[in-house]
């Protein structure tokens, strides 16, 4: 990666919480990324052009962290810069809320709404103010009930910095009814280590009863079984990864059934996916490599940096859950408080719901991928800001898909838990099958 010089000075904040400026020259941008919003691949996000410039002289900077603080300041945290109601996480909203995007000063530049119900997801029109400072639907159409919503929304602030926020909320449910929200959605096409997940909106006392309400069933056949994960979760998987081209069903006859006393199921669908490709890599932490398979045939072997001494990744098999051309990542969300709140961070794949992803990494050094791991936990590939398409984190995002496997090894972190994100494939067949409520 080369660099050039910005012709300005930078606030920086050291490791050991001094802060001081430093001359233009000191400030490094890199070069070849490109001026202008714009993103390359359907996503919830687009990647886009970033003016964030970013200081590399004064450490090494890989994986998830960020020690210093960029030109201009400090960015603001994600709820700061991108505010968004209903907030994140929030449950029971009212079919008669709205939902509304707003930014405190500069503008919006994207933002995507969808609501995902049992038959697929379904983008919300809408439409961003003339003063780009905030986002509404259009018209005055109403949430739909039981349903999960996403929104993902990237603006610019006032410094021309720019930031990405992705939030979801589910909105109320009649008392005494029971509705599972799942992954993969109707008509996906997914990897071969897919995981069907069901997540209730209230506690389950009789699993046996609502597991036989559901079924999973592969064409061709496959040995599927169920695994409870608390009262609230269900989870299929076959013994062995789906092959490629299988044809996936889940019947969900929830209706009517009872789930626990005065609580009755209320759905009644049919979801298929499409099981694609069979592509699996595997990151070794120890060497700094990661090695992409299709099948058994070895694509590339391409050089990471993983977590830490204080914060190693997991070991262990994950899934990925989800696809960012650009998302932003903050210590404070995953328990690092202040140590790094990078709001660019280039095709960002997650693969656990506790912060683990693999992504693209442009303010590292180029020798710290295959030779230091220096993440918070995540697993970096070299990038450029605004994310290139050649890079090798461009090359291996466009490659994959929701669903493929990222096995760890040779990392000094414990195994990643079956539970965090669709880490089942860690639980041998057996224990999975004991999971289940079913004989």
């Amino acid at each position: 990666m080369t660099y050039r010089d910005m012709g300005q000075r930078i606030l920086v904040r050291r490791p050991s919480g001094r802060t001081t400026t430093v001359p233009a020259p000191s400030v490094l941008r890199a070069a070849g990324a490109r001026p202008a919003p714009g993103g390359r691949a359907p996503s919830p996000v687009t990647a886009a052009a970033l003016t964030l410039a970013v200081l590399t002289a004064a450490a090494a900077l890989a994986g998830c962290g960020l020690t210093d603080v960029v030109a201009g300041g400090k960015p603001r945290s994600p709820e700061e810069a991108i505010r968004v109601s209903p907030d994140d996480g929030t449950k029971d909203v009212r079919p008669t809320d709205r939902v509304v995007v707003r930014v405190p000063d500069g503008r919006l530049e994207r933002v995507a709404v969808s609501r995902i119900e049992d038959d697929g997801s379904t983008p919300v029109p809408g439409r961003i103010a003339p003063d780009g400072l905030s986002w509404r639907p259009s018209g005055h159409a109403r949430l739909v009930p039981a349903a999960r919503y996403t929104v993902d929304a990237v603006a610019l602030d006032g410094h021309g910095r720019r930031s990405a926020r992705h939030t979801t909320f589910t909105t109320y449910v009649p008392p005494h009814r029971l509705v599972g929200f799942f992954t993969p959605e109707h008509g996906a096409t997914v990897g071969t280590g897919m995981i069907v997940s069901l997540e209730f909106n209230r506690p389950v006392a009789d699993r046996a009863a609502v597991e036989r309400a559901v079924s999973v069933t592969a064409r061709p056949a496959a040995e599927v079984a169920g695994h409870w994960f608390g009262a609230r979760r269900l989870d299929f998987r076959p013994r062995t990864r789906w092959r490629p081209g299988t044809q996936v069903t889940m019947d969900l006859r929830l209706r009517g059934v009872r789930a626990a006393p005065g609580v009755l199921g209320t759905q009644r669908k049919t979801v298929r996916f499409r099981i694609g490709r069979d592509q699996t890599s595997r990151v070794d932490a120890a060497a700094h490599t990661m090695t992409v398979w299709r099948g058994r045939r070895r694509l590339a072997t391409l050089p990471v940096t993983a977590g830490g001494p204080g914060s190693p990744t997991y070991n262990g098999k994950m899934v990925i859950l989800e696809r960012h051309p650009v998302t932003r990542m903050d210590g404070d969300t995953v328990g690092f408080g202040a140590e790094y709140d990078i709001p660019d961070v280039p095709h960002a794949l997650r693969l656990t719901t506790s912060g683990t992803f693999l992504h693209g990494n442009y303010w590292a050094p180029p020798r710290t991928f295959g030779g230091t791991n220096t993440s918070h936990g995540c697993v970096g590939l070299r990038d450029i800001q605004g994310g290139g398409p050649d890079t090798p984190a461009g090359w291996f995002y466009e490659r994959s898909l929701v669903g493929d496997v990222v096995e760890v090894v040779n990392s000094r972190d414990r195994e990643v838990a079956p539970d965090n994100g669709l880490g089942g494939w860690n639980m041998p067949w057996q224990e999975w099958r004991a999971g289940s409520a079913l004989p």
